[in-house]
């Protein structure tokens, strides 16, 4: 039976599912690692930092950035949803560079001092050859623990987090192609300091002269002073003392499994050499914390404490946490009272409002009104009472016996408000305007007894003795031809039109045309014709 392409590729996409799964479910099982630093560092630290993190992947957060607000908590906090199992903080004092080994999430804190430390470039610049490359850190380094079995509890617990920062190998089902680097830790009981090194690993067959390997390697010696190619595979001849092996029973061992390189067969002899890639640190342990560096002192390697004392430090922070657990049950008791106390001063709030909304449609039809406003009224009334005088007396009344009464309500619903108020002409008197209102009134006259119109008429008449102004109409047509300007109607019907006399000439005071009006006799001022529609 013959079956389509797609039916035939659901096994392979299915075993490829699966593969991805079973991958990062493996992945998620692994530990994980923080590296970073607190505080202000050198630029050699952070060259540190770069290089820690070199030797923790690919199992680490190789590109994390750290800025200078972060706190321990915030890498807390997003530490649990990535599967970060350890911080590696670095920090700087004055006098030494201290490093903080965390297990998350609940501790416990090794503190260690940094007593020397060279970077990668630095152990990479000492050596002839190195073999370092990229493909080395695609998996997870071999950790070697040396001289980590003394029966001390601080030996102990620091051999466990040191175990517990990189996955757990099954030697039965290891694959050797995997292994391509190793981390040695090595404690000195002596000196109590651990060395840290890192180290590439490479491995050679072994029982096979130079020459041969040379073939394997694809390498052609020199055979020019060799009679047969047997002598090749037979005598060490015409090699380079660079090339001289140090192998021995220290690191040749039989391979259960064939190895990546040539001649590397499964059960095969094979010499498993070491280059140091760095980076290397010198550590001492200073002390071990409970908790997340923030509990008791379990080991201080300065600071010896006798059983009371420790004991009188368990009782002062168990008294501590006593008296925070109750300020908390304290505050969580206040919250609740003063929630219930808003929900029950709402409740009446509400019961007051519909209470008076039902008293509103129940009781109010009985209520008095309360009428217009006593501005209002005021005007009403003063409007009747001048109605009343125009019925009975048979005339207007004056203007200061009613003063509402001139003013009347288009509507009961008129702002009370008093508008502008107007001057008020008297009968006979012509309304004042804009201009008029700066104007001296009609019956005063000025100190001469004329009035400016007076003097003004007087001006155009031939004086004794007085010659004519050259700015008057004759005396400006008389001169070059000017056109004499035309004459002015009437201002308003029934007013004659008069021509302005001539400017008083004087010495450019400003004040002197004023004081020459007024040196007239009193009189009276002739009223203006009323403008039209007036009478």
């Amino acid at each position: 039976m013959r079956h389509s392409g797609r039916e035939e590729g659901l096994p392979g996409k299915r075993a490829r599912a699966a593969a991805q799964q079973r991958a990062q479910e493996q992945f998620a099982s692994v530990p994980h690692s923080f590296v970073f630093h607190r505080g202000r560092v050198g630029r050699s630290l952070q060259q540190l930092i770069l290089d820690v993190r070199r030797v923790m992947e690919p199992f680490t957060a190789s590109t994390l950035q750290v800025r200078k607000k972060n706190s321990l908590k915030d890498f807390v906090a997003v530490a649990g949803p990535l599967g970060v199992t350890h911080f590696l903080v670095f920090t700087k004092s004055p006098t030494n560079v201290n490093f903080k080994l965390v297990r998350l999430p609940g501790g416990p804190t090794l503190t260690f001092k940094v007593t020397q430390y060279s970077l990668i470039k630095d152990v990479v610049s000492s050596l002839k050859r190195h073999r370092m490359h990229e493909q080395q850190f695609t998996h997870h380094p071999l950790l070697v623990l040396n001289n980590f079995g003394l029966q001390q509890m601080h030996i102990k617990l620091m051999a466990t987090m040191f175990q517990n920062m990189f996955p757990s190998i099954n030697v039965h089902k290891v694959n050797l192609n995997a292994i391509k680097r190793c981390l040695l830790i090595s404690y000195n009981s002596d000196s109590q300091l651990l060395d840290f090194r890192h180290y590439s690993l490479k491995v050679v067959p072994v029982g096979a002269s130079k020459g041969l390997k040379k073939l394997l390697q694809e390498k052609f010696p020199n055979m020019s002073r060799l009679e047969d190619i047997s002598e090749l595979l037979a005598k060490d001849i015409n090699l380079s003392e660079s090339e001289a092996e140090q192998d021995g029973t220290h690191n040749i061992l039989e391979l259960p499994q064939a190895y990546a390189g040539r001649g590397n067969m499964k059960a095969q002899q094979s010499a498993v050499r070491l280059t140091e890639i760095g980076p290397r640190m010198t550590l001492q342990l200073i002390k071990v914390e409970e908790g997340l560096n923030q509990g008791n002192v379990l080991y201080h390697s300065f600071i010896l404490k006798t059983e009371e004392e420790l004991r009188a430090a368990l009782a002062r922070k168990e008294e501590r946490l006593r008296l925070k657990a109750e300020r908390r049950r304290r505050q969580e008791a206040d919250v609740q009272r003063k929630k219930e106390q808003r929900e029950a001063h709402r409740k009446q709030s509400l019961a007051g409002i519909r209470r008076k909304q039902q008293q509103g449609e129940d009781g109010d039809s009985g209520a008095e009104d309360p009428g217009m406003p006593a501005d209002q009224d005021l005007a009403n009334q003063s409007d009747d009472d001048a109605e009343y005088y125009r019925q009975e007396v048979g005339e207007e009344p004056d203007a200061d016996l009613f003063p509402k009464s001139t003013k009347r309500k288009h509507g009961p619903l008129r702002s009370p408000q008093p508008s502008k108020r107007l001057r008020t002409s008297q009968p006979g008197e012509q309304p004042a305007s804009r201009k008029a209102k700066h104007r001296r009134p009609p019956g005063q006259m000025q100190r001469g007894g004329r009035s400016p119109r007076q003097q003004r008429e007087l001006g155009n008449s031939q004086r004794p003795g007085q010659q004519k102004d050259p700015r008057s109409p004759k005396g400006r047509g008389q001169q070059r031809g000017a056109r004499s300007p035309k004459p002015k109607g009437p201002r308003h019907p029934g007013q004659q039109g008069t021509k302005r006399g001539p400017r008083l000439k004087g010495p450019g005071k400003p004040g002197l045309r004023r004081k020459q009006a007024a040196r007239g006799q009193g009189g009276r001022q002739r009223p203006r014709a009323p403008k039209k529609g007036q009478h």
